[in-house]
């Protein structure tokens, strides 16, 4: 294992990790009130695409880290698991 290509994979799993969280507050907090409250369809459309491609991003950075020995299968399946709830992206840095 190449100690800087694992350190470039650890570091990208965890800003694509982090971005995609913020994205994903976004889209629950901001974008979905602003659909059923406030009638604005498109804040969804705008911010769930961003979120959707961020979480692309993160799912193949995941797939980096593992195949460059930063993550094991067991932790790739938490921090999968870490993606579906809200705020769980910030806790990734405990698994890398």
């Amino acid at each position: 294992m190449n100690t800087t290509r694992a350190n470039s994979s650890q570091k990208w799993f965890l800003t694509i990790g982090f971005w995609e969280g913020i994205s994903y507050l976004v889209l629950l907090f901001v974008a979905m009130p602003l659909k059923y409250w406030a009638g604005m369809d498109m804040a969804v459309k705008a911010v769930g695409s961003a979120h959707g491609a961020l979480f692309v991003l993160f799912m193949l950075a995941t797939a980096w880290a593992w195949k460059e020995g930063v993550l094991n299968f067991k932790q790739c399946v938490v921090a999968f698991l870490l993606s579906l709830v809200p705020f769980g992206t910030f806790r990734l840095h405990r698994l890398a």
